[in-house]
């Protein structure tokens, strides 16, 4: 792999750590049709970071295949995942963030008189938000314990990058037999703060290693 690519590619991981973060820290709570209007604009800009964020995530979980491909070719296996993944992220955050707002917005004077109507509309968005969410975090976690597999038996990463990441899969798995709720804010929240620290220092070990 060509250094420039290289570097880049963590470069763009690095970057999307950081406006992953600033999307959570603007990400607004739930809450009912009142509150998305008074949230209105800060829902509608957190959720468009998010969106834009989704190529850097792209472009560097790509340049990460690259660096493990092997003759199987597995590494873009994991890449698809993401690729799956982050469509249903794209999916999420415009439902969530941008079409719900302008929904009640555009509806807000009428919700009073006809509540039986928009109501279940809302309920429906909100479990297919929920779907959506879903996908995401499964499609990220099953790329995540692709590649730490492959960086621990390639030895093109720093091994310990890999045992990381495996922990984070048994965190999820922890999390999954508890019944905790990683689709609620809180819980959305924690995983990606989990993912956050594992994208951005897999880029700077991308941008720092020169053996590759």
């Amino acid at each position: 792999m060509e250094k420039p690519f290289q570097k880049f590619s963590g470069l763009s991981l690095i970057i999307s750590s950081v406006l992953l973060v600033f999307t959570m820290v603007l990400h607004p709570t739930g809450g009912n049709t009142k509150h998305i209007l008074q949230m209105h604009d800060v829902a509608i800009i957190a959720h468009s970071l998010a969106i834009i964020t989704l190529p850097f995530v792209a472009f560097g979980f790509y340049g990460l295949s690259i660096i493990l491909l092997t003759n199987h070719k597995i590494s873009l296996l994991a890449f698809i995942f993401v690729c799956f993944a982050l469509l249903a992220g794209m999916i999420a955050a415009s439902i969530n963030g941008l079409i719900l707002p302008m929904f009640v917005e555009n509806y807000a004077q009428e919700f009073e008189q006809n509540s039986e109507v928009l109501r279940p509309i809302l309920k429906y968005g909100s479990f297919f938000n929920i779907a959506m969410d879903n996908i995401m975090i499964v499609g990220i976690v099953v790329a995540i314990t692709i590649w730490s597999v492959l960086i621990i038996i390639s030895k093109k990463l720093p091994q310990w990058m890999g045992y990381y990441g495996l922990v984070l899969l048994l965190l999820s798995l922890l999390g999954v037999i508890l019944n905790f709720n990683f689709v609620n804010l809180f819980g959305f929240r924690m995983f990606i703060f989990g993912l956050v620290s594992w994208i951005v220092v897999t880029g700077w070990l991308m941008m720092r290693e020169t053996n590759l």
